[in-house]
């Protein structure tokens, strides 16, 4: 992290160092006007046909894998040895990329930080970043995700659960029909349970001359405990909620 005053913090700690970014020509204005990174321009995490998360170097566009990472707010290149933001910046945070690729985050406030490279110590200047409108489709909104509060976008009338696509964790997107869900199986889970129940006791003198009534027992004792199990299953899913509007 880099800010005029106080903050002097990389962003990268515990890294490997690899080879330092190429020399800038000193002709280049030092004072120059650079507009904050705005929160919708991070790139997506995506998962391609091998199955690892991945997500583009804003600098080189090379894939970096994010796999056991999401938790970092930033992740290096490996190609271009220059930071990514794979999440929004912390709550009164705000990243900046300076001419020279480095990435810096400093208060939403700032109007102007300095690049702490020794071949570059720009004075940047904040300027306000060109609105933008997002056109979101039909059904769809913000959720905070209940696992890593991150905010995504989900189509409500798409499914039921909603996976994050920075954690990867299912949660339901402000959706209480899982729920009804959920009871409706308890209910049957506990109704087949007591089926298969009264069916033994009744049956079960005639069960000796009858070999078909042992299918009606299990068929009934398995039925119960599949309800009961997607039950539970969905009353464990925690609920996201919906992201405050922007």
């Amino acid at each position: 992290m880099a800010e005029v005053g106080d903050e002097n913090t990389p962003l990268l700690k515990n890294d490997t160092p690899g080879e330092p970014p190429p020399n800038y020509n000193d002709a280049v204005s030092q004072n120059v006007t650079v507009p904050p990174i705005a929160p919708n321009e991070l790139p997506p995490p995506y998962t391609p046909q091998g199955g690892l998360p991945m997500i583009n170097c804003k600098v080189c566009q090379a894939l970096i894998n994010i796999e056991g990472k999401t938790n970092q707010h930033v992740i290096k290149c490996t190609v271009c040895n220059e930071a990514t933001p794979i999440k929004a910046a912390p709550p009164g945070k705000q990243y900046v990329r300076c001419p020279c690729n480095c990435l810096l985050i400093c208060r939403s406030g700032a109007a102007k930080i300095a690049c702490p490279r020794q071949q570059c110590k720009r004075i940047i200047h904040l300027g306000n970043p060109v609105p933008m409108v997002t056109v979101r489709a039909p059904g769809s909104a913000r959720f905070v995700c209940a696992y890593c509060t991150q905010v995504f976008v989900f189509n409500q009338g798409s499914a039921l659960l909603a996976r994050c696509p920075y954690c990867r964790r299912v949660s339901t997107a402000g959706n209480s029909s899982v729920r009804v869900r959920a009871w409706i199986y308890l209910i049957a889970g506990l109704i087949f349970l007591g089926a298969g129940i009264g069916v033994t006791v009744g049956t079960y003198e005639l069960a000796s001359e009858t070999g078909g009534i042992y299918v009606a027992w299990i068929g009934a004792f398995i039925s119960g405990v599949l309800f009961l199990i997607r039950a539970g299953y969905l009353f464990s899913i925690r609920m996201s909620e919906y992201a405050p509007p922007q």
